[in-house]
């Protein structure tokens, strides 16, 4: 996971940035952690977290198919207003409480596990929500969007919707909590919802690659495969570096039939980062369908991620197009046979 630098007790809150775009191998399948970056003037930035739906589902949630709801609130759509954010440069440096919440959010931000984690964000919550402090929007509305990404997490949709609706109220110029609630959204098969966060986060900022990638999940959840990879390559083009963008759009490409071109970006990805599973085990898939048996073999016995194995996790979790699972499944399924003791 991406590590998240220490704070000083003097330095203020200041407006979050773009997601950090990772490459393969920074941090584990899709829980996404911004990071805290210092400035020289010894001012402190404290990024809402932002839990990117990188791959179908290779993300915070990691209950298979869609989880029972025990509370399912109506959708509430969001308007994102840019010009509300608050002026951070007006809150008092030496303000106790603030250096306090500071702490707490900060404390919250590096909890050991996602347990704890909600644990101290709600105690954050429980002590400020009635404050009257400038700050209090800013600081607990991060506070309930990130216990929403806990809970998520968790598996725990009902709460975490509800975490993500009070952060969307109470800060209403803040994406991330609109694009989490979408991740969400998606994660529990409401696809209108999904999409409608989305477009409502590009919206505002037209240039998220995040968004893209996400709408781009929507529409590949639904065999948009066209549409999705349109929206894969716009979030490329943002962002060179977010690969998992890339490793979207070539399932998106096979699933439509266009294999030579899919193959051809799995093998760019591939040389350009020789240990990211996805498109290995994928481009496995495809060289089997096509007959080419050695160097599908060749290419699974560098996939290091077992789960690649499983056809329940590659088609609820990760969300491969059915097509590349079958061929994987089959792939695998005649390389067991030949390996068996009962065929030699």
């Amino acid at each position: 996971m991406v590590g998240v630098n220490a704070l000083t007790s003097c330095q203020l809150l200041q407006p979050c940035e773009a997601p950090h775009l990772f490459k393969p191998g920074a941090q584990t399948h899709g829980n996404k952690r911004t990071k805290v970056k210092v400035t020289a003037c010894s001012q402190w930035l404290v990024q809402g977290r932002r839990e990117v739906l990188l791959g179908g589902s290779l993300t915070l949630i990691t209950a298979l198919g869609a989880p029972a709801w025990a509370a399912d609130e109506s959708y509430r759509p969001a308007d994102i207003r840019l010009d509300l954010a608050p002026d951070q440069s007006k809150y008092d440096a030496a303000d106790e409480d603030l250096r306090d919440a500071a702490g707490k959010l900060q404390l919250a931000l590096n909890a050991e596990n996602v347990k704890d984690e909600e644990r101290l964000w709600t105690e954050l919550i429980d002590k400020y929500e009635g404050s009257k402090a400038p700050w209090r929007a800013d600081i607990v509305g991060r506070a309930y969007g990130n216990r929403g990404n806990a809970r998520s997490r968790q598996g725990k949709m009902d709460i975490a919707l509800v975490d993500y609706n009070r952060a969307i109220e109470i800060c209403p110029w803040s994406v991330d909590p609109v694009l989490n609630r979408g991740v969400l959204y998606e994660n529990t098969n409401r696809y209108s919802e999904a999409e409608q966060d989305y477009r409502t986060v590009l919206a505002a900022m037209p240039n998220d690659p995040s968004g893209w990638n996400n709408l781009g999940n929507v529409a590949l959840a639904q065999q948009k495969w066209t549409e999705s990879a349109g929206y894969y390559q716009k979030a490329m083009q943002l962002a060179p570096a977010f690969s998992f963008a890339g490793a979207n759009r070539t399932l998106a490409l096979y699933a439509g039939g266009q294999t030579n071109e899919a193959m051809r970006e799995m093998r760019s990805l591939l040389r350009r980062y020789p240990d990211f599973d996805d498109p290995r085990a994928a481009l496995a898939a495809a060289e089997w369908e096509l007959g080419q048996y050695e160097r599908a073999e060749g290419d699974w016995n560098r996939v290091q991620d077992p789960r690649y194995a499983d056809k329940e996790w590659l088609l609820r979790t990760r969300r491969w197009p059915a097509k590349l699972c079958e061929a994987l499944q089959a792939f695998l399924e005649i390389r067991m046979t030949r390996k068996s003791p009962s065929a030699a």
